[in-house]
């Protein structure tokens, strides 16, 4: 049997694709992060499936539930949160799950950051502001950054930087960040884009970490950062026409 990683997007059951619905329809196991992948998503499960909180267990842990239900002859749906591409820990699963020799495939879904453009209204590519998205993370008590993608360095481009799992060390970042960008870069923060208690920050890297400390806000928020957020009076791209400026 196979084991589907599967998209589970921002939060919002509505934004699954329809390849994830019925994936999930279809599997009588669900492996699912509970800090992250709420009740409405789940209701897409049959009634009898059984679901299993992955929020606290370990890789050994995990891997050792999916290849079980491939024993007894199950499919498992494998809930990621936003999409399988980034911080999915897709790797890491994968790789156990060919040494244990379990069959698995891969169904994207919705990303948080383009939920939190979304939520904005925002294109985060803008003509001759910036042509570039960078996504990243930061690195604390975690996963060690490769020496050549340290915060500074991917600064200089001055692209839109979408920072995931970094909220909780929002002040130190908007100081390193102001040395490229400046103070008065516009910063959005968006809490659990698409949920029901989503919360957006607008601000600048000057202001940005008052607001999230205010607000409370620890995990499931992902920082944006650059001058496309507020741009205004671009010129138009060469896509659709003729170009003005």
């Amino acid at each position: 049997m196979t084991v589907h990683f599967i998209g589970a997007g921002p939060g919002a059951a509505d934004l699954l694709t329809v390849r994830a619905v019925s994936l999930i329809a279809s599997s009588p196991v669900c492996v699912y992060a509970g800090s992250y992948i709420g009740a409405d998503v789940l209701a897409h499960c049959p009634p009898e499936a059984t679901l299993i909180d992955s929020q606290r267990l370990d890789l050994d842990q995990i891997t050792e539930h999916l290849v079980m239900a491939h024993r007894n002859g199950h499919d498992v749906a494998r809930l990621c949160s936003g999409d399988p591409s980034i911080y999915s820990a897709l790797a890491e699963q994968a790789r156990r799950l060919d040494r244990a020799g379990v069959p698995w495939d891969v169904t994207p879904g919705v990303p948080a950051y383009a939920a939190a453009a979304a939520r904005l209204g925002r294109e985060l590519t803008v003509p001759e502001v910036t042509q570039t998205v960078i996504l990243t993370r930061t690195q604390a008590d975690s996963t060690a950054m490769p020496k050549t993608e340290s915060l500074t360095r991917l600064a200089e481009s001055r692209a839109t930087l979408v920072l995931h799992l970094a909220i909780r060390h929002v002040r130190r970042l908007a100081g390193e960040l102001t040395s490229a960008y400046g103070p008065d870069c516009p910063v959005v923060v968006v809490s659990r884009a698409s949920q029901p208690d989503e919360l957006v920050l607008r601000g600048t890297l000057a202001d940005i970490a008052d607001q999230v400390e205010l607000a409370g806000l620890r995990q499931a928020a992902v920082i944006l950062v650059g001058a496309a957020l507020a741009a205004e009076g671009f010129v138009e791209s060469h896509l659709y026409g003729v170009r003005t400026r």
